[in-house]
């Protein structure tokens, strides 16, 4: 997944407007304006790299001159300790960045790191882990970048790139007449002919009306192990399966087992721990 620069540098610009405003007073008065010093970005805890790109250009956006030294990878799993980055020129621009640069890559380490774990609990199963939309406003490709660093995959980025038919849209569409999920597909198909198409699906007679409509996925939403076996039978290889609600790595396990061709949870964006991460000084 590829993150624009011009939206990296639009979240930058807005993320330090709302800390620095009219200036930083604290390092305006104590630190000299010419001192020049480096500092170290160090986790604290085991985690899962991600948010290196854009703390590039939030040093940047600070002071052309800021040079970052990124130690680590993309993706790479990083153990208590490790120097992650470097930072080196202008005190004052450090200082001033340096609450900025820590919540952006605490929330987005947390983010891949709870993914990995997610990934790593369906062991050598085929089924592959999703995110969602429940992400934080504008911070949206940020955190399913994140997804993709710890090993997950993007469901939809937003509501125009897949159609999805959940509860809300169906209760809706039943103005159209009894057959709802039929009716409510027919008339995507026909307004958004290529786009895929998912219904989220209750309960199985819901599955199956999914299933004879011939959507591309089908979410089976707060199901029983059981039966959601059930309903993998009846859709019977006629669209992929996606499980979701109530997912937690206790589950996962035994979702691995069931045949589903996807997992999507909500908690990988809405509910990650953030890392803890320091920037010391050196001197």
């Amino acid at each position: 997944m590829n993150l624009p620069k011009e939206y990296l540098q639009t979240i930058c610009q807005q993320a330090i407007a709302e800390d620095v405003a009219t200036g930083d007073a604290t390092t305006l008065a104590i630190v000299p304006p010419n001192l020049h010093t480096s500092a170290e970005f160090v986790n604290r805890q085991q985690c899962v790299c991600a948010g290196m790109p854009l703390l590039e250009i939030l040093f940047k956006e600070l002071c052309s001159d800021l040079e970052l030294d990124c130690l680590v990878e993309e993706g790479q799993l990083c153990e208590p300790g490790t120097v992650m980055a470097k930072v080196e020129g202008n005190a004052r621009a450090i200082l001033t960045g340096e609450r900025t640069a820590l919540n952006f890559l605490q929330r987005l380490c947390g983010i891949a790191t709870l993914t990995r774990k997610y990934v790593l609990s369906l062991g050598e199963s085929n089924c592959k882990v999703l995110d969602t939309r429940k992400t934080t406003p504008g911070m949206r490709l940020l955190e399913k970048y994140a997804v993709k660093m710890g090993g997950g995959q993007n469901h939809r980025i937003g509501l125009y790139d897949r159609i999805m038919i959940k509860d809300n849209h169906r209760e809706l569409a039943k103005l159209l007449g009894p057959d709802s999920i039929s009716l409510a597909v027919k008339a995507c198909r026909e307004k958004y002919p290529e786009r895929e198409i998912e219904v989220e699906a209750d309960n199985l007679d819901e599955v199956k009306a999914a299933a004879e409509a011939g959507v591309e996925y089908i979410l089976l939403d707060n199901m029983s192990a059981q039966t959601m076996l059930e309903a993998i039978e009846i859709i019977a290889g006629r669209a992929k399966t996606e499980a979701s609600g109530n997912i937690t790595l206790q589950r996962m396990p035994s979702l691995s087992r069931l045949g589903l061709d996807f997992v999507s949870i909500g908690a990988l964006t809405h509910s990650a721990p953030a890392i803890d991460i320091g920037l010391d000084i050196k001197k």
